[in-house]
């Protein structure tokens, strides 16, 4: 499948307004470039595992939006039109919007692109990294000699989340590597690429139980698990939101796990952490990341809440992890 790219020259200040001209003349789905500092919030919204450097930030921005190419021709709202077309209306767009507010360069670039190149751009900033001793190594780079002798994590994050090079994600797998035992019962909420269900595994534990809500996850822990001799069978899989769905609750299983690991958002934990109780064994623990710093008590207290001893919070740049303990005598 082929697309045309519009991709317009601006300033940070008129992103919002060219987004919305452009949206009612049918262009919709903006790529925005920028150097604009991430605020907090963003961060704790957005925390991916590849971010490539932006640099000071200069007021320029580059907003690229995609019109699918079908029979030689585009479409539009449903109507078939062309490159020209779209461009006058576009230019026109950019000209009103001149009378009353500063655009900048408002030029417009065209180009042509492929699906494909969405998919595997991303691909030149993961290469292959250590997280403390941990060699972690994407499928399409190979390991060096010295490396054969430590651990090694085979990874392909796909289009699921997880490749283990944010904060929180290391947070995450040290707390593990701490924590789990020989033949330990794991439960990963939001295991996206499987990176912390696979690491558990090879840190010692006998089985994991993973949940998430987007289908890619099927396809990455599957290939993740093969790609680390993991038994397909040692890892199990649970589409659904186990918060709200208690056909997935029922399925994880409750007073199962000797530690459940989540590191998602601060939002999702506060009402996770009172569901995920039930599901810990007594004496369990609770490993929670995905934290940005100014949430820290947030979390902290809905854990408190809940019933469950904070044993520590780790720190790594701005993010937090937050590991407790259900009490011995708990049961739910």
């Amino acid at each position: 499948m082929k697309w045309k790219k519009f991709k317009i020259k601006t300033v940070t200040d008129a992103e919002d307004i060219i987004i919305s001209a452009l949206y009612d003349i049918g262009l919709e789905g903006a790529q925005i470039e920028d150097k604009v500092p991430l605020t907090a919030l963003e961060k704790e919204q957005m925390f991916v595992d590849i971010l490539p450097e932006a640099g000071e930030d200069d007021g320029i921005a580059y907003l690229s939006f995609f019109v699918e190419e079908k029979d030689g021709g585009l479409e539009i709202l449903g109507e078939k039109t062309d490159e020209k077309a779209v461009l006058e209306k576009v230019n026109r767009e950019l000209e009103v919007l001149r009378q009353f507010c500063d655009i900048g360069e408002g030029s417009v670039a065209v180009d042509e692109t492929e699906d494909i190149d969405w998919i595997n751009n991303w691909k030149q900033y993961f290469h292959q990294f250590h997280i403390d001793d941990i060699l972690v190594i994407p499928s399409w780079e190979t390991v060096g000699q010295q490396e054969k002798a430590g651990m090694v994590l085979h990874i392909d994050p796909g289009t699921a989340f997880g490749t283990g090079m944010h904060e929180t994600t290391q947070l995450c797998i040290r707390q593990l590597r701490k924590y789990v035992r020989e033949g330990a019962e794991l439960l990963d909420v939001g295991t996206g690429s499987g990176i912390l269900g696979i690491l558990a595994l090879m840190f010692g534990a006998g089985h994991v139980v993973g949940t998430d809500l987007d289908i890619c996850a099927v396809d990455a822990v599957e290939r993740n698990c093969s790609d680390n001799g993991i038994e397909p069978s040692r890892f199990e899989l649970l589409m659904g939101n186990i918060i709200t769905d208690k056909d997935v609750q029922d399925r994880a299983g409750y007073e199962r796990y000797d530690i459940v690991a989540a590191n998602i958002l601060a939002d999702v934990l506060v009402p996770l952490t009172p569901v995920i109780l039930r599901h810990l064994k007594p004496g369990g623990i609770y490993i929670t990341s995905g934290i940005i710093d100014d949430k820290e008590q947030t979390v902290v207290d809905a854990v408190l809440a809940s019933g469950l001893e904070v044993l520590e919070v780790t720190r790594q740049g701005e993010w937090v992890s937050v590991t407790a303990r259900k009490p011995c005598g708990a049961s739910e």
